[in-house]
């Protein structure tokens, strides 16, 4: 069921379907949570509870513009994990979502009951990284989305998925379309300023799944080899036939990853 709900001055949107223990899922950038709807169907059939949000900047939640920092991002997940009276959840998040849900284990371990890590990397911003999302940051705010959507759809999914997936292609094109400029480069800058997350992964004491597409060219197979070294007694599982959204390129390997990580 979607519902809204104000918190830390802004208008969160987000799903909230089934029951159980509660699994929230982060989307990435520059998406929205229609991201994960293959996910909430397998995980509401599992018996749990899944909330998925659109974070400030995206999907229908509230736009503020300037810089997001992913402290901001964890912050608000929390502050909507908190309106609806959960104690404790299980949080998975891709690509920025896995920055974002390693900033909520900094803040917030002691609530979280379990880890997704997908396609996502932990390392801090390099100099020339930097110069790269604010250049990008400025770019959105003056041409908007399309032309970065065009140059990055076959970087979002395996290139080979763009033309055998077309309604997946469709999907991730008007993800990105739909996405406020404003709300992309505020996150893009906020991102930019990011802290290294590698000393934070080997203190990590709650069960870990770790997923990768096989073909992802932003985050590739190393960074997850890379997380599945520095968290102890991480899963983890690599998807043939995906790029950076293992989720929806192949979304039966990715809840099979799921299943086996929840049910052990």
């Amino acid at each position: 069921m979607t519902r809204t709900a104000d918190v830390n001055g802004i208008t969160v949107s987000y799903d909230d379907y089934g029951a159980g223990p509660a699994f929230v899922l982060v989307h990435g950038h520059p998406f929205d949570r229609s991201m994960w709807w293959p996910q909430i169907s397998a995980l509401t059939a599992e018996g749990y509870r899944v909330i998925a949000a659109d974070l400030r900047g995206y999907g229908q939640s509230t736009v503020v513009p300037g810089v997001t920092t992913l402290e901001t991002f964890a912050r608000d997940t929390f502050a909507l994990i908190d309106h609806l009276e959960l104690d404790e959840v299980v949080l998975g998040g891709l690509s920025m979502g896995g920055q974002i849900v390693m900033e909520c284990y900094r803040l917030f371990g002691d609530r979280i009951a379990g880890l997704v890590l997908a396609d996502t990397f932990p390392q801090g911003e390099t100099p020339e990284g930097h110069a790269h999302r604010n250049r990008v940051a400025d770019q959105l705010l003056a041409e908007g989305m399309t032309g970065y959507a065009t140059e990055n759809l076959a970087k979002m999914m395996a290139a080979y998925n763009v033309t055998a997936m077309p309604q997946v292609a469709e999907h991730v094109w008007n993800m990105m379309i739909r996405t406020s400029p404003a709300g992309a480069a505020a996150a893009l800058r906020g991102r930019a300023e990011r802290p290294d997350y590698q000393k934070l992964l080997t203190t990590i004491a709650v069960p870990t799944l770790i997923v990768v597409g096989r073909d992802d060219e932003f985050t590739p197979v190393a960074d997850a080899e890379l997380m599945n070294r520095l968290i102890p007694e991480s899963m983890l599982t690599i998807v043939d036939g995906a790029g950076h959204l293992p989720n929806l390129e192949q979304p039966a390997a990715f809840n099979a990853a799921l299943h086996t990580f929840l049910d052990q």
